[in-house]
């Protein structure tokens, strides 16, 4: 069934949940166009700068960060209760070396105003354009955050994205989030 439209803000408290387990799905495409997924399982939205914002953090080691950065574009996709094995999969192995859509069976669904598919099993799905970027900067993290997040140095890129369109499925709740 086709996703609607709504205002991400109807569906900003179950994106947070979902999050936090079992994570969301990040896509991205290379400049080809082909997609590659990973999971993600911290995030913000809301307003930033009289824009609705999804932030989103990548590790300049991961795949997906040099596709952000040579698009510009990504979706979050948010997946029912029952893929959490598809959500740790795509979070455990890379791009680099695996077809993640194709060895989970994952429906590339074209974007209605970004070049990078929505997933077709997501119920929730947001179009995003990156309107800012940064770079975490170790000396002003707090240390416990230091040494916890970043053992080895790794530290994300935090990618502001425009959320240009908020899609969920007709019904979706709550409920249906993992």
């Amino acid at each position: 069934m086709a996703k609607l439209e709504v205002n991400y803000a109807q569906c900003a408290a179950q994106t947070v949940t979902a999050l936090r387990k079992p994570g969301g799905l990040l896509v991205s495409a290379d400049r080809e166009g082909k997609p590659n997924v990973m999971a993600i399982g911290w995030g913000l939205l809301g307003p930033g700068w009289a824009k609705p914002v999804f932030l989103t953090l990548v590790r300049p080691s991961r795949y997906t960060h040099g596709l952000i950065e040579a698009r510009g574009e990504f979706t979050v996709n948010i997946m029912p209760a029952g893929m959490e094995d598809i959500v740790a999969y795509c979070g455990g192995c890379s791009g680099r070396d695996h077809d993640k859509f194709a060895e989970k069976g994952l429906t590339p669904v074209a974007g209605r105003t970004v070049a990078v598919p929505t997933l077709g099993e997501a119920i929730i799905a947001y179009e995003c354009r990156v309107v800012h970027k940064c770079k975490v900067i170790p000396e002003a993290l707090a240390p416990e955050i230091r040494t916890s997040a970043y053992p080895r140095g790794d530290y994300h890129t935090l990618y502001f994205g425009e959320i240009l369109a908020a899609l969920a499925e007709p019904g979706a709740t709550a409920a249906q989030a993992g």
